[in-house]
């Protein structure tokens, strides 16, 4: 055995889950936390439930994250979802799959990811089991809770006249990923704040909840603009028409990023990123108009039109052209 670092089919099962544990703290919803065949959590009323598998090789590779971003990540890609939906994150089971000869450190180091995305985005939430398992590669599942102190935000509520709002930052999750693709490596050391959001997410949990309770309809942007706008507008049986000039602040901060990429020869460009690149989990809704936003929220359109199911960019149709998880 590596005494200073084993795998985890050196340590067994339990003793790899005793030490990953040992790094999520107690939370305030949990009665009966990882321990028992399963968790028990307080509930006052309705809650949500939501699930997200990520794959090596089609959603992360290792060379480019670090378990500690691959637990931060998996957080967030749950989490906005929890808030999406207008609750508020509560507990959160993971189910990972490693390969036998994965150290027992990268298990602490992914363990200590999920602590630290909980303790960064939402506070009060809490890790309360899971499962491990051996396998060819990686694959981490994260099945997230969240209670609703309200009715839950859908979809489908959108109305003609809403306003579309967003709430956080739209393209830079996928500037970092061509980035760090990109064979020339300076480029991603020249913008790690691009890469960083690529890798572990900041998505703003509590504006998301503060626009959630003003919303008519609502998700989180994890595949990009145009196809999670479509989205919308097909379960509101609505047309969104976006303007381009009010996405031109989310282009302006890309556009250096985009133009370093084009310069060594390889293909970029800040408007397809801002509206075909997901994974900043950002928020997108729509309010009724006059609704007093929160901070960190931005009008880039309007409702125009019911029983169509489209999207316009300005006056033209907008493709869904963003990530499709079994296609790309």
């Amino acid at each position: 055995m590596s005494v200073s670092d084993p795998t985890i089919f050196e340590l067994g099962e339990s003793e790899a889950l005793r030490r990953a544990i040992s790094h999520f703290k107690p939370g305030s919803h949990t009665l009966v936390p990882s321990g028992d065949d399963a968790a028990v959590i307080r509930s006052e009323g309705k809650y949500v439930v939501t699930t997200d598998t990520m794959v090596q090789g089609r959603d992360f590779r290792l060379d480019l994250s670090s378990a500690r971003q691959l637990g931060m990540k998996a957080v967030a890609t749950n989490l906005a979802d929890v808030v999406a939906m207008g609750a508020k994150p509560t507990a959160i089971v993971v189910a990972l799959v490693v390969p036998e000869s994965t150290k027992v450190s990268w298990l602490e180091e992914f363990a200590q990811g999920l602590q630290s995305g909980i303790d960064s985005l939402f506070p009060g939430c809490e890790v309360v089991g899971g499962d491990l398992a051996a396998g060819d590669q990686v694959v981490i599942a994260v099945t997230a809770h969240g209670e609703l102190e309200a009715d839950p935000v859908l979809r489908s509520g959108a109305r003609v006249g809403d306003q579309v709002v967003v709430a956080g930052t739209l393209g830079r999750a996928a500037a970092g990923l061509d980035l760090l693709l990109a064979p020339d490596p300076t480029l991603a050391a020249a913008y790690p704040e691009w890469v960083s959001i690529q890798l572990a997410p900041n998505p703003p949990l509590q504006t998301g909840l503060e626009l959630a309770a003003l919303a008519s309809s609502m998700l989180d942007i994890s595949d990009g603009l145009s196809t999670d706008a479509a989205r919308i507008a097909k379960a509101s049986g609505v047309t969104l028409k976006l303007r381009s000039s009010s996405l031109l602040g989310y282009e302006a901060v890309l556009e250096l990023a985009a133009q370093s990429m084009t310069a060594r020869g390889f293909s970029a460009n800040e408007r397809d990123w801002v509206l075909n690149g997901g994974e900043d989990h950002s928020f997108l809704a729509t309010v009724p108009a006059g609704t007093k936003l929160p901070v960190g929220c931005k009008v880039i359109g309007e409702v125009v039109a019911q029983e169509t199911s489209a999207v316009l960019l300005d006056d033209q149709p907008l493709s869904p052209k963003g990530w499709d998880s079994i296609r790309s």
